[in-house]
């Protein structure tokens, strides 16, 4: 396998503001540092059905060095009983190759029941000019960001607490019609918290100043990921989420990040997934569609583990996520 650089893929989920966020409401951190550009943040999480670790993104390592590959899931497997948990859950960032998934089968892991951080995604490289960028948008796409500068939707951005509130009201009444679990106003505003200037929520709005669309973005490293979303009712016949991508691609761009992750589509030849509307969506940005490691679990309490086996599997059947 090719020599890698851990940093080259990592995103937020492996940062020490993912950690602290993840500190401030409640979960157990903990850092591991294995030489150069080899770290894990681990997160000790509590559910119904027993404790585990997580491990969202990571662990950052070079998986060409079997060595240190080994030695490091040897660790994180001792911090597991440690900490008495029944399973590790992680989703490296690893593309999903036949070979990637034989070098985690080697070190215990399985196929989680349930995904973990956007294993389907679409990421832009902003490292092309602004026109070449237009000129890679599906061609219904590029229509709905002129009509709405035709329209002249405006888009804003920001990260007071006020506007974190006012986000986590909007996306509530999203989540109540398009029937998905938003997070808590706690963890939004830890996330503020946490990440400073690099959580910023953007809005879209109508020339009389009607909010139509949201997008909470979180930066790190060279990437910058659309984590969280919301909109009005206006939403369904205004281009306000065209008008709002379109504005974060050139900000970044101007900002020096590289990547652009919008964070989490459908799998292929899944047309009734949950995510398949707004994959359409996503994928007329032009980007390429990545497809990660699936999320995997390495047990350590055989038993629990297969009671939780059965309750998530038919848990992933009932929210339409396979």
């Amino acid at each position: 396998m090719k020599k890698t650089n851990p940093e080259d893929m990592a995103n937020f989920l492996q940062s020490a503001e993912w950690a602290k966020m993840n500190a401030r409401i409640g979960h157990k951190v903990i850092e591991r540092e294995y030489g150069i550009n080899t770290k894990v943040y681990m997160f000790v999480k509590d559910a119904k059905r027993g404790r585990y670790l997580e491990i969202p993104g990571g662990p950052l390592i070079d998986w060409s060095d079997k060595k240190t590959v080994t030695k490091v899931f040897d660790d994180i497997k001792k911090i597991a009983k440690d900490e008495g948990c029944v399973f590790v859950r992680l989703r490296p960032q690893l593309f999903d190759t036949p070979e990637n998934r034989e070098i985690l089968k080697a070190e215990g892991c399985r196929i989680a029941p349930m995904h973990l951080a956007a294993e389907h995604t679409v990421i832009i490289d902003l490292d092309k000019d602004e026109e070449t960028l237009l000129a890679n948008m599906r061609r219904q796409t590029r229509y709905e960001v002129r009509r709405s500068i035709k329209q002249n939707i405006k888009v804003e951005s920001g990260n007071s607490e006020k506007l974190f509130r006012e986000f986590h009201k909007v996306q509530a009444e999203t989540a109540a019609r398009q029937n998905f679990v938003p997070p808590s106003e706690k963890d939004l505003l830890a996330e503020r918290e946490a990440f400073g200037e690099n959580a910023v929520i953007y809005v879209a709005k109508t020339e009389e100043g009607e909010p139509i669309a949201y997008g909470l973005i979180l930066k790190g490293g060279i990437e910058a990921d659309y984590f969280e979303a919301a909109s009005t009712e206006l939403n369904r016949r205004l281009p306000g989420a065209y008008a709002l991508q379109w504005q974060v691609m050139r900000d970044l761009k101007k900002e020096g990040y590289k990547r652009y992750n919008l964070w989490g589509i459908a799998p292929p030849n899944q047309p009734h997934h949950r995510y398949a509307g707004v994959t359409t969506f996503k994928t007329g940005f032009g980007g390429e569609n990545v497809t990660f490691v699936p999320a995997q679990d390495i047990v350590i309490n055989r038993a629990k583990y297969l009671l939780d086996l059965a309750v998530e599997t038919a848990r992933k059947k009932k929210r339409h996520l396979a």
